[in-house]
C-alpha cells in the first residue's frame, strides 16, 4: 500500500519523463520559448501532476478522470516529441530514448487507470 503518490511507479516514471523533457527542450531555439518548449513542458508536467491529484481523490470515477487527463497529456507529449525530431531539434537517439520512456509511462498509466476504474 502506498503512502503517497510519490510511491507509485507510474508517477516516478512520469516524473522522470518530465525531467527528460526539460533537458531535451533546453536546447531548442530561443524562438520556441513561448511555442514548442512551453507547450511540451506544460503537457509533460500535466502527466505526473494529474496522477498526483487523482491519487488523493476518493471516488473511482473522480480518480479515473484525472488519470484520463494524464493520458491525454501523455499523447500530447508523444506528438511534441515527434515534432521535435521532425524539426531536427533533437537527434534520433534522443527521440528513441524518450519515446521508450514515454511508452513505459503509457503502459503503466493505462494499467493503473484500468485497475482504478475496475476494468
Amino acid at each position: 500500500m502506498s503512502q503517497s503518490f510519490e510511491d507509485l511507479i507510474v508517477w516516478q516514471k512520469a516524473h522522470a519523463f518530465v525531467l527528460a523533457a526539460y533537458k531535451l527542450t533546453a536546447v531548442f531555439p530561443n524562438s520556441e520559448i513561448y511555442g514548442l518548449t512551453s507547450q511540451f513542458r506544460r503537457a509533460g508536467i500535466s502527466i505526473p501532476a494529474n496522477i498526483a491529484e487523482g491519487y488523493k481523490r476518493l471516488g473511482r470515477a473522480d480518480k479515473a478522470r484525472f488519470y484520463n487527463i494524464a493520458q491525454g497529456s501523455l499523447e500530447e507529449c508523444r506528438y511534441y516529441l515527434r515534432l521535435s525530431k521532425d524539426l531536427n531539434y533533437i537527434t534520433e537517439n534522443v527521440y528513441q530514448e524518450n519515446k521508450l520512456l514515454l511508452e513505459e509511462v503509457s503502459r503503466l498509466l493505462n494499467s493503473y487507470a484500468a485497475k482504478v476504474s475496475g476494468k
